[in-house]
């Protein structure tokens, strides 16, 4: 089964539970079935409970908001993770405090899915990772998923937990197979490189080179639940390893490298390097994208530098 079969079988699921429960987004009827086909097959098994919208991402999750207030849990698609920012004030002021501001009287059981990611070619408004941007917004759940994950058990535990979600999916990974893999198979590793999403792949084949070509051990870190951040779980994960790597796609600064340093601040003999976006938009060709996105290269390169 493929990462986009996945979330599909897990949307289907959420519809059949629920019998109150709708999807909303752009062109995600059947056919189409949406931008990634994520949706395929979904309004013709529950019609009248798959709603597509106008182009108006504000507006959805002002709409989502609204129907989550009245029990009906909603499950809304962003067409690109780029356009996510147009529903910050629902996902920021809205959805992640109403249920404080009356005292958890209420729910909002609205989760968001938004495609994010480069190497497609799609440039500076269609490959960006923006997710940093909600992390650290309390009553949010951010969480990202890779064809390593457990995909129907992320997708189960946001629908189960009536509380607002953001999942971050990878456009990239879509076509991926999904892989039970431990990417973390050893026990004392000379390197740990932390990551998530679809940053996970280009580390996980960083991994087996370093492994082939230097006989060097090295443990993928792969965190799927981004914000709030357990910074005890990954110091525990990382466990007595003290060469870190950590890789990102969003661009430098006040992101999840920042995160993880902060987590293990402290630790003795800590070597500690990242790998993030450029602090620039993308550049609209597919070459130039995978050239400054972190790839399998780079994150060798930096493994190297980093235990050498």
């Amino acid at each position: 089964m493929r990462v986009i079969e996945g979330i599909n079988t897990s949307l289907h699921r959420f519809l059949a539970d629920d019998p109150a429960a709708h999807i909303m987004g752009e062109d995600i009827l059947d056919p189409y079935g949406g931008a990634f086909k994520a949706t395929k097959g979904l309004s013709s098994a529950f019609p009248g409970r798959v709603l597509t919208t106008p182009i108006s991402e504000a507006s959805i999750a002002g709409v989502a908001t609204g129907m989550a207030l009245k029990g009906k849990p909603v499950c809304v698609e962003i067409m690109f993770g780029d356009f996510v920012t147009l529903c910050t004030d629902q996902l920021v002021n809205h959805m992640s405090k109403l249920p404080w501001v009356y005292n958890d009287q209420i729910a909002v059981p609205v989760v968001v899915r938004a495609p994010m990611g480069g190497k497609r070619g799609y440039g500076a408004t269609h490959s960006q990772s923006l997710e940093k941007h909600f992390c650290g917004v309390p009553g949010l759940t951010v969480v990202a998923v890779s064809q390593y994950c457990d995909i129907a058990a992320v997708y189960a535990a946001a629908f189960a937990s009536g509380t607002p979600h953001l999942i971050i999916e990878n456009k990239l990974s879509y076509a991926r197979r999904l892989e039970q893999r431990d990417v973390a198979p050893h026990a004392e590793p000379d390197i740990a490189i932390v990551t998530y999403g679809g940053s996970t792949e280009v580390c996980v084949a960083a991994a087996d080179r370093l492994d082939a070509e230097e006989e060097l051990a090295v443990n993928v870190i792969e965190v799927t639940t981004l914000s709030p951040f357990d910074r005890d779980g990954l110091r525990e994960r990382i466990g007595d390893c003290r060469h870190v790597l950590v890789v990102e796609e969003g661009a430098d600064g006040w992101g999840f490298a920042a995160e993880v340093s902060r987590a293990l601040m402290g630790l003795p003999g800590l070597s500690f390097a990242s790998i993030c976006g450029p602090a620039h938009p993308i550049p609209s060709t597919k070459s130039w994208e995978t050239a400054l996105l972190p790839n399998e290269t780079n994150v060798v390169a930096a493994a190297l530098d980093l235990i050498l």
